[in-house]
């Protein structure tokens, strides 16, 4: 297995520990905010990964079927485990239906590039789409430092933990759906040109097979 495949199976293997980091059977619950610390650092390291296994995978020319399977697989289970481990542990901050509407935004652009590739083109990460990332991590690790911060005082300078994690999820959400709508915009372009190419074809087929045939 090359490095960048290696990788892509550490962020899914990280999918359990984050599991059981946001768990009341995490072994370490201090007043020191370790439990919330260790998951934080974690999904971080995580989603370091999901930049650096493209990168060395096109620096390498290393890239594979596997790794193209991988990838957004581990990409969609540490964005799903996050979330739905978070409703119960914030739940005034990450609500169900902002869980749902994210892991299905994830599960709609899934299904979309499937389509595409199918119909013979891809869709590539747009800059919305590379924010909307950046804006998941964010809120998902401002959302587990909150549930045990309300407030950090650093010499007299106030961080509103708490509120800065709910404008993170409110500020995700919003960047999911224009993200989504990035998405679905530039695949119906696509499929629509794909579409008035295939007729181009048949009507130069059937004008070809209609014209005479010399001797």
């Amino acid at each position: 297995m090359n490095l960048p495949n290696s990788m892509t199976m550490s962020r899914i293997a990280c999918v359990p520990l984050l599991i059981w980091s946001l768990s009341s059977h995490f072994p370490i619950h201090g007043a020191h905010g370790e439990q919330e610390i260790f998951a934080s650092v974690l999904y971080i390291l995580a989603a370091v990964t999901d930049g650096l296994d493209g990168y060395f995978a096109r620096r390498r020319s290393q890239v594979t079927t596997m790794g193209m399977l991988l990838d957004p697989l581990a990409d969609k289970l540490l964005v799903t485990a996050g979330y739905i481990c978070l409703i119960p542990l914030v739940p005034d901050i990450v609500m169900p239906w902002i869980a749902v509407l994210v892991i299905g935004r994830e599960f709609l652009i899934s299904g979309l590039r499937s389509i595409a590739a199918g119909e013979g083109f891809t869709i590539q990460a747009s800059e919305i789409g590379k924010l909307k990332t950046v804006c998941q991590t964010v809120s998902v690790v401002a959302a587990i430092l909150a549930h045990r911060w309300f407030e950090w005082n650093w010499g007299g300078f106030i961080v509103p933990v708490h509120y800065v994690a709910i404008a993170a999820i409110y500020w995700m959400t919003f960047i999911s759906i224009l993200s989504a709508a990035d998405y679905f915009i530039s695949f119906w372009r696509k499929i629509d040109h794909a579409g008035t190419e295939r007729i181009k074809e048949r009507q130069t087929v059937v004008l070809n097979a209609k014209k005479p045939q010399r001797a």
